[in-house]
């Protein structure tokens, strides 16, 4: 009973983080995507509440995606209309669901741990330099945007210069003391105090910043941000006025076969985004405990569902949200669950109250957020792994930078396959010599692409030889390879060399071998 209590005490203070952060994600995906802004909080309010009851993953949070947000654009202008987009978002869902039931959800132990490393720093590295726009209180690019070329013709790098051009002084001091709480909070007299240490940090930073700049509005003092520089939450007049924030679905347009293209499109990519990221956290998790994939995909085409019936965009379980989750202190997917219940509890009774959250004190916690996912012990461990780990870990970094996740995923799964194929490639092969006596050993899985080197070895041996060919260690030969071995048998005694085939015990491939 004490045990839940604390974690129940762990997982409300941190659904309490991950909604502050959250709620202007969600907006802001939801201004890029050119959907209507309440779409981004409605699918907040799903993934928090409905995929959380349906998933057995302890530390993911769920919501609208940027990884979708060129998919929602995409949808939304070849469709002509936002109800027609919500019915793809609603068979994506069901198409997800399916690929839960044909178990697809085992393509995520198929990425290597240098790739989910390489991911997590990444993202790191994206939060830290994405958000010192927004800290210096150049909030022109929108909130979650994670690509490397932006809506406002700049990038990742070149806005940064923009925003030291346009600093706007308040909320540099602002962002500047939130990331001074942050530090101090981690220290140990602050640790030491029951009292303080019952108020998550991030919490302390926006009750800190949001009065400050009250009392600047109160005071009617010039250094008061605009609303530009606060976040930006629809306010339902009345209830009927909150009600039509929600959408149906237009379902006459269910023949229409761009419908079925978008939904398999968002399928596929919700699908993979949710898998890598559940992958990642469950490396996060202090208590290593492994999501059940398939189980997950299913939980996420529910809330792809319910999202797309009621006006939502198109969720996935997100890196962002749930490393919050994690360094916030979540225990249990009841952390997502309660986000969701308050998110939506936030909009209906105090969205006024959440309209005054200076953006600069969320980027000081994103930024916070970013140098504990990128590690320098752990690039230096990946280091000294050798390049074969390296290499996928940096490609990975680079490739999600400069392009998105899903691509720097595929860039670092080719680079990590290319070292696995090429360590196939050495150790498949052994040659030995002593003096005139020469033993070619067969290894692991002889492939075709070891043919030049067996080629080479076979022609360098001299004449009035002995070579042995020991196939017992190998598990798989190439017919290739086997013909290349064959045709030195047929050769070998002109040049006066004498060979002999040691055959493994009931490998049918060996009777492919000539008697020498």
């Amino acid at each position: 009973m004490k045990k839940l209590v604390q974690h129940t005490a762990s997982d409300l203070s941190a659904s309490i983080v991950v909604l502050l952060i959250g709620l202007p994600l969600c907006l802001g995906i939801a201004l890029g995507s050119g959907a209507p802004l309440f779409s981004g909080i409605i699918a907040g309010i799903v993934g928090g509440i409905v995929v959380g009851f349906f998933s057995k993953s302890q530390l993911s949070v769920t919501g609208p995606a940027a990884a979708l947000t060129a998919v929602v654009v995409m949808g939304i202008t070849s469709l002509g209309s936002y109800e027609a987009f919500l019915l793809a978002v609603v068979l994506a869902g069901f198409f997800q669901i399916v690929l839960g039931y044909f178990k697809a959800g085992v393509i995520a132990h198929y990425v290597p741990n240098s790739v989910i490393r390489g991911m997590l720093t990444a993202i790191g590295l994206i939060l830290i330099l994405k958000q010192i726009p927004h800290f210096l209180g150049y909030d022109v690019d929108f909130e979650g945007d994670e690509r490397f070329f932006q809506n406002d013709q700049q990038n990742t790098f070149t806005e940064i210069p923009r925003a030291l051009n346009a600093v706007n002084s308040t909320a540099l001091l602002i962002g500047i003391f939130s990331l001074f709480i942050l530090l101090i909070w981690q220290t140990k007299s602050i640790k030491k105090s029951k009292t303080l240490n019952l108020i998550p940090a991030p919490l302390m930073v926006v009750l800190i910043a949001t009065v400050t700049n009250y009392y600047l509005t109160y005071t009617a003092s010039s250094a008061k941000l605009e609303t530009s520089h606060l976040v930006s939450l629809p306010i339902a007049k009345d209830l009927s006025d909150f009600i039509s924030f929600f959408t149906l679905p237009n379902f006459s347009t269910i023949f229409n076969p761009s419908i079925w293209v978008i939904a398999f499109s968002i399928a596929i990519i919700a699908s993979l985004e949710t898998l890598l990221a559940v992958e990642a956290i469950d490396k996060l998790d202090p208590l290593k405990r492994i999501t059940p994939t398939n189980r997950e995909l299913k939980a996420q085409g529910m809330g792809n569902i319910i999202s797309g019936l009621i006006g939502g965009l198109p969720i996935a379980s997100v890196i962002v949200r749930s490393s919050v989750n994690v360094n916030a202190g979540a225990k249990s997917k009841n952390a997502t669950i309660i986000n969701g219940i308050l998110l939506l509890l936030c909009v209906v009774f105090i969205p006024a109250l959440l309209s005054k959250i200076p953006l600069s004190a969320l980027a000081a916690v994103l930024i916070y957020t970013g140098f504990k996912l990128v590690s320098l012990k752990e690039i230096k461990l990946f280091y000294t792994k050798g390049w074969d780990q390296f290499m996928p870990y940096m490609a990975t970094i680079v490739g999600i930078f400069l392009t998105d996740m899903l691509t720097g995923i595929v860039i670092g799964m080719l680079v990590s396959l290319f070292y696995l194929v090429r360590s196939n490639f050495r150790s498949a092969i052994l040659v030995v010599r002593d003096n005139n006596n020469y033993l070619i050993r067969l290894r692991k899985d002889v492939s075709f692409l070891n043919k030049p080197i067996i080629k080479k070895h076979l022609q360098s041996f001299p004449d009035d030889s002995f070579v042995m060919v020991d196939a017992t260690r190998a598990d798989f030969i190439d017919k290739d390879i086997i013909e290349e071995i064959n045709d030195f048998i047929e050769t070998a005694p002109s040049r006066g060399i004498k060979v002999h085939i040691k055959k493994g015990n009931y490998q049918p491939m060996h009777l492919l071998f000539k008697q020498p």
